[in-house]
């Protein structure tokens, strides 16, 4: 079976790569738009499922072919913390995380012909108490740009991160136990 990587990220395509032995990334050009009144497990539910979608409906040969799409988002107080627009932004997210836990949420969907399996992992995190001249200095690493919530746990923004109850590599970008299992369901 063709399997198909909906995501040009390098963390997601070294998490797969522990799985599956060979894959092909495709990037899903998707709105990622939160929706009115959307809480935030329908959400990145919602974006891995349209994600994986959208790569497999360009398949030419889809009877033999699975996709895999993935979103995370971080998510506190039941507010969801997209990728930080500016310095000030950035501040804002993680001095408003300083010193509390608070949820990422990453969901990965499975698409074949036959069927199509969503699922979501949710890990806590406990964050330190940061100053804003910290998150300044990190915001200049360059690593804050393009993450949900302003940080990366695989990087230098793990030195923020005092604990974590949950999935490690879903905090990453990809929930490989849980995605394991669901991989056997397709077999």
């Amino acid at each position: 079976m063709k399997i198909i990587l909906a995501s040009q990220s390098p963390r997601r395509k070294q998490l797969l790569g522990y799985l599956v032995p060979s894959f092909e990334q495709q990037s899903a050009d998707i709105d990622e738009s939160v929706l009115d009144n959307e809480d935030p497990q329908h959400y990145v539910e919602r974006l891995a499922n349209q994600k994986a979608v959208a790569i497999f409906n360009k398949i030419i040969s889809p009877e033999d072919s699975l996709v895999i799409g993935s979103d995370t988002t971080v998510v506190n107080n039941g507010e969801i913390l997209g990728k930080p627009e500016s310095l000030e932004e950035c501040i804002s997210m993680l001095m408003a995380l300083s010193g509390k836990e608070h949820q990422v949420m990453t969901a990965y969907s499975v698409v074949t012909k036959a069927k199509t399996v969503t699922k979501t992992v949710i890990t806590s995190v406990l964050f330190a108490t940061v100053t804003e001249q910290q998150v300044i200095d990190y915001w200049h690493t360059g690593e804050p740009q393009d993450k949900a919530g302003s940080y990366a746990i695989q990087g230098i923004g793990g030195k923020f991160v005092t604990s974590i109850n949950g999935s490690v590599s879903a905090v990453v970008g990809l929930p490989l136990v849980e995605l394991d299992a669901t991989l056997k369901e397709f077999k």
